[in-house]
């Protein structure tokens, strides 16, 4: 079999290794990593419990290019905060944004047959000049920079759930190659259902958040819900649904949803003298005229005492200078009438998502997996490591040594591997048609 060599650049849990070598493999070659880098210590854990190593390095920017052996494909899923609508959005003023221009020099120095990087469906339209455009300066910059290094590019934006995977997962993939521009069209869409990567049988929880839930609700009626007490239509259970922090009558209810409603609507700042902001404190006159009732009173204060309600003074917006600029942010304006608010967010629920068997779970990130449930037999459960493994394509042999927080950490930042495999079967279709292209290595360009 011939040896075909690559690195490994951000490689988090390995999964653009994994799919990359999976279609190589298929296609009759014998994948070599000959460099792996990444500095996450619980994902140093997960690589080398699960990979053969010849060279592990560390931060990238610290590796000079003399000690970086020749290869022929580079692998890099750069760190996606820059470009996220979960991060700043900062791009190429974020430090961690410039980490492509390391990219740029090992290809600009090393030139390899080709690449694959992957990155948050964010990083096409950063830095827009104006919301019609296709692409924004960001991404613009990026391919311009491997073009000009002599490299058919070609990006798409792909979704895992196109790729039987069942995770609405979309990411943007920009491949390149020293001869031609490789196709990210023309994927058969295959879909699959949550309930083909579950596990069951597994133990439940019991306790007492989740007797609520199953108090309140059937298995069959928490399917795909969210449990937030913010906004989420139908999809939304909130604290006062399931009673957690006490009884509550059916008024009760009803007035919270109502008030939960009204407190965004617009003429209420013009009425209570404040900017406009979603979600504003109501007197007990202003809720009067959408819920008028004798006792309205000791229900808004028991609610309030039960903590669904705060009472506080409304929020003004407030500007200031200081020594790094205009700061503005909101205030309790204690010279306005104070008045009854939700009290919102996620607070300290056990889950916030129960998973649909029957549908597709929602792009999942970091910070929400580990409170992630699923339905078993007749109750519910966290989502398992094995399972969020199966939502990525991982193997069934991938472990991943670490705790569980760790490791949904680190799912909620790997790729998508079927997506990677299917991308990756088109480059080793394209290096292995144009072997006396890949078997050469042009001299190394200067980047500009």
């Amino acid at each position: 079999m011939r040896e075909v060599r690559f690195i490994d650049l951000f490689a988090g849990m390995g999964g653009l290794r994994l799919g990359f070598e999976d279609a190589f493999i298929s296609a009759g070659f014998a994948p070599k990593c000959v460099m792996t880098s990444e500095i996450k210590p619980f994902a140093l854990k997960v690589l080398q419990h699960n990979f053969t190593h010849d060279y592990f390095v560390g931060d990238i920017t610290q590796v000079p290019n003399a000690d970086i052996p020749g290869f022929d494909f580079l692998l890099g899923g750069f760190p996606c905060q820059p470009f996220s609508a979960g991060g700043k959005r900062l791009g190429f003023v974020d430090t961690r944004g410039t980490l492509f221009f390391e990219i740029e020099r090992i290809i600009a120095d090393k030139r390899p047959y080709g690449f694959i990087l992957e990155n948050v469906e964010g990083l096409v339209k950063h830095d827009s000049e104006n919301k019609k455009d296709k692409i924004g300066k960001t991404l613009k910059t990026i391919i311009e920079k491997l073009t000009i290094l002599g490299y058919e590019v070609n990006w798409k934006v792909l979704n895992a759930a196109d790729f039987s995977l069942p995770q609405a997962r979309k990411r943007v993939f920009i491949v390149g190659t020293r001869t031609e521009k490789i196709s990210l069209d023309g994927f058969e869409p295959k879909r699959k259902k949550i309930k083909s990567i579950l596990q069951k049988g597994l133990p439940t929880m019991d306790t007492q958040f989740s007797k609520l839930l199953l108090n309140h609700f059937s298995i069959e009626d928490l399917y795909g819900k969210s449990i937030k007490d913010k906004r989420g239509g139908n999809d939304n259970i909130h604290s006062w649904d399931i009673e957690l922090r006490g009884a509550i009558s059916k008024e009760q209810a009803i007035i919270l949803n109502k008030l939960f409603k009204e407190r965004r609507k617009k003429h209420w700042a013009e009425q209570i003298g404040i900017k406009w902001m979603d979600g504003m404190a109501l007197t007990l006159e202003q809720i009067r005229t959408f819920h008028d009732s004798p006792t309205l009173k000791e229900m808004l204060d028991d609610l309030v005492a039960k903590r669904y309600l705060k009472f506080e003074h409304p929020k003004s917006l407030v500007t200031e200078q200081t020594l790094l600029g205009t700061k503005t942010y909101r205030a309790e304006n204690k010279s306005l009438r104070p008045g009854y608010n939700i009290v919102s967010g996620k607070l300290s629920f056990e889950i916030n998502k129960i998973l649909n068997p029957n549908g597709i779970a929602p792009t999942l990130v970091a910070t929400d997996m580990a409170r992630l449930a699923v339905p078993d037999g007749k109750g519910i459960r966290r989502m398992t490591l094995r399972e969020g493994l199966r939502l990525f394509g991982y193997p069934e042999w991938f472990e991943m040594p670490v705790t569980l927080g760790e490791g949904f950490d680190l799912l909620g930042n790997t790729v998508a591997v079927k997506v990677v495999s299917a991308i990756a079967a088109r480059l080793a279709a394209s290096y292995s048609e144009n072997e006396n292209v890949s078997q050469s290595r042009p001299e190394p360009v200067a980047v500009l």
